[in-house]
C-alpha cells in the first residue's frame, strides 16, 4: 500500500503593507491632533490667559484641524488618485494600440528580476490573458489593490483621529488646576504621543522604541516653540 502524499495546508500570513492606506491617516491625524492641541493650550496658557480662553482656543484648533485634515487627506488622495487614473488609461490605450510591443516590455520587467527570457515571455503571455492591464498597471506602474489612492477613507480617518487626538490634551485642559496646566499637559502629551508611537510600530510592524522616540521628540519640540511664543507674547503685554 503505497503512503498518501502529504497534503498542503492553507497557510495564511499575516502581512501589514495593506494597511498602510489607512494606517498613514490614522498614525498622521492623532498625531497632529495631539500635539497641534496641546501647542495651543499650552502656548495660550503661557500668555497667562484664563482657562475659558484656554478651552476656547482648543475647541476652535480641534475643530478647525480636523477639517483642515480631511479636507488635506482628500485633495492629497484625490490627486493621486487622479495621476493613477491617467496612468491606467494611457496603459489601456498602448494595450490597443500595441498590444504586442506591452507583451515584450511585461516579459522585460520580469526579465529584470531574474527570470530567462523564455520563462519571462511565457509568464507574461499568461499574464496578459488573464487581464493584460491589472498585470501593466501592478508590474510597470506599481499600482494595486492594495496601494490605490482611498480619498475618503483617508480624509474620514485623518478627521476622526485628529478630533480623538486633539480630546485627549482638551480633556486635561478642562480639569487640571491652571497653575499646572502647562506641566501637566506636556507630560500627558509625551506619555500620548508614545503610547501612540507604539500603537501605530506595532500596527506596521516596525521597532516600538524607534516610533515612539520620533514622535516625542517632535512633540517636545512643538510644545516647547509654543511655550516661548506665549511667553513672550504676556512679556509683551506685560
Amino acid at each position: 500500500m503505497q503512503s498518501e502524499a502529504p497534503q498542503s495546508k492553507a497557510h495564511p500570513e499575516d502581512h501589514r503593507v495593506h494597511r498602510v492606506s489607512w494606517l498613514r491617516a490614522a498614525v498622521l491625524g492623532a498625531n497632529d491632533g495631539i500635539v497641534s492641541t496641546s501647542s495651543l493650550i499650552i502656548g495660550i496658557a503661557a500668555a497667562g490667559t484664563d482657562r475659558s480662553a484656554i478651552l476656547l482656543a482648543g475647541t476652535a484648533g480641534l475643530v478647525a484641524g480636523a477639517m483642515s485634515m480631511a479636507a488635506g487627506e482628500y485633495v492629497s488622495v484625490s490627486s493621486q488618485g487622479d495621476a493613477e487614473s491617467a496612468d491606467i488609461e494611457r496603459e489601456r490605450r498602448e494595450l490597443k494600440v500595441d498590444p504586442v510591443g506591452e507583451l515584450r516590455e511585461l516579459a522585460d520587467i520580469f526579465v529584470q528580476r531574474g527570470l530567462s527570457p523564455d520563462l519571462a515571455m511565457q509568464v507574461a503571455d499568461e499574464m496578459t490573458e488573464h487581464d493584460a492591464l491589472a498585470a501593466h498597471a501592478r508590474e510597470e506602474l506599481g499600482i494595486s489593490e492594495i496601494t490605490v489612492a482611498r480619498p475618503v477613507q483617508a480624509a474620514v480617518t485623518s478627521a476622526l483621529t485628529f478630533s480623538l487626538g486633539a480630546a485627549l490634551p482638551l480633556a486635561a485642559a478642562a480639569f487640571v488646576p491652571l497653575t499646572s496646566v502647562i506641566a501637566v499637559i506636556a507630560v500627558l502629551t509625551l506619555f500620548f504621543l508614545a503610547g501612540l508611537g507604539v500603537l501605530g510600530a506595532k500596527a506596521g510592524g516596525a521597532p516600538l522604541g524607534v516610533a515612539a522616540f520620533r514622535v516625542t521628540f517632535w512633540g517636545a519640540a512643538a510644545m516647547a516653540a509654543t511655550f516661548l511664543v506665549g511667553n513672550l507674547f504676556d512679556t509683551a503685554v506685560a
